[in-house]
């Protein structure tokens, strides 16, 4: 049985006046949060697109996009599963927080959304099982399924990240820990898995440095959500350490992740073109200076504005190095 959040009789909630008629197809579509869901399809692609660039080479055949075409729906399905899962357990959050998201505007019931969840994870995990290098779509064979593996880890991260006990949310550096780890290192790692085997140093390599990066990186969204994490439970690292010590602390992160770039490729250990992992390096670390300068320039602001410049520069800094890492691989 699944534990929900307390509250009276959420099953038999219904839409709240503010909420207006109750549309179930668009209530489903703003609990997947779509518009987070570009960044991890995408991530798996520029994981996959890496490793076939990567030494050595693989020849091009149509054959080598159909697994990272699954496995990017697939990391879609499954940040749509874990945004869901996550929106259960916030639910006394977000009515202080995002009181207009679904479960507390009341357009979905927990039943309704713990069904959502159930079937998105489920459809992730099938999807991770497919994906093997070199494979015709859709066959099921006995292969190596690293991928799959590699994804049952992030389902397990994810989970204990939103539910008690663990609930690693509420826990200060550990909640960035498990939210660095899937979306971050495993992803990438994931993504490289659907056309080469991740035994090896520069795949985990890879996902060291978005991991990294995402691991101060994800506090951006915690600023402006101080009132309701501090009601919630949620001890994150602004409301342990204060606005501006937390924006100090995240700050390593925009910018030491990139210079293992051009370190990489001068150990050898990245294998993609040497000036264009140099030029990415540069133009990544000066990104993350360009961002830390704006947070910490005046901290305060990180806490009154729903969404800071600095969590939009997040996400454009994960595509930009996403889309480079492929290019640097594949030119």
């Amino acid at each position: 049985m699944n534990p929900e959040p307390r509250t009276k009789n959420p099953q038999l909630r219904t839409p709240s006046p503010e909420s207006g008629p109750s549309n179930p197809v668009r209530a489903y579509i703003d609990l997947a949060r779509p518009f987070t869901l570009v960044a991890p399809a995408l991530g798996f692609i520029s994981g996959a697109l890496t490793a076939i660039g990567a030494v050595p080479r693989e020849p091009w055949a149509p054959m080598l996009l159909v697994s990272p075409i699954i496995g990017s729906v697939m990391a879609a399905m499954l940040n749509a599963g874990n945004n869901a899962l996550n929106q259960i357990y916030d639910f006394e959050i977000d009515r202080v927080n995002k009181a207009k998201r679904p479960l507390p505007s009341g357009r979905l019931t927990f039943a309704q959304a713990w069904r959502f969840t159930i079937a998105a994870y489920a459809i992730a995990l099938v999807l991770a099982w497919l994906v093997e290098p070199h494979r015709p779509a859709l066959t099921w064979s006995a292969g190596r399924h690293e991928c799959f593996w590699l994804v049952a880890i992030a389902v397990v991260c994810t989970y204990i990240y939103s539910v008690p006990p663990l609930r690693t949310k509420r826990l200060g550096i550990w909640a960035n820990i498990t939210i660095a780890i899937p979306r971050g290192t495993l992803l990438k790692v994931a993504g490289w898995s659907s056309a080469k085997t991740i035994v090896g140093v520069e795949p985990w390599y890879i996902g060291a440095i978005f991991g990294l990066f995402l691991l101060g990186a994800t506090t951006t969204k915690d600023f402006a959500d101080m009132e309701g994490d501090r009601r919630g439970g949620c001890r994150t690292l602004p409301i342990q350490f204060g606005v501006s010590r937390a924006a100090w602390m995240i700050s390593p992160s925009f910018v030491i992740p990139f210079l293992m770039i051009p370190v990489g490729a001068w150990l050898g250990i990245l294998t993609g073109s040497f000036w264009l992992l140099q030029l990415l390096g540069i133009v990544m670390t000066l990104y993350g200076l360009y961002v830390c300068y704006l947070m910490l320039r005046r901290p305060e602001e990180l806490a009154v504005e729903e969404n800071h410049v600095s969590w939009a520069h997040m996400y454009r800094m994960m595509f930009v190095a996403q889309i480079g890492f492929a290019l640097a691989y594949l030119l």
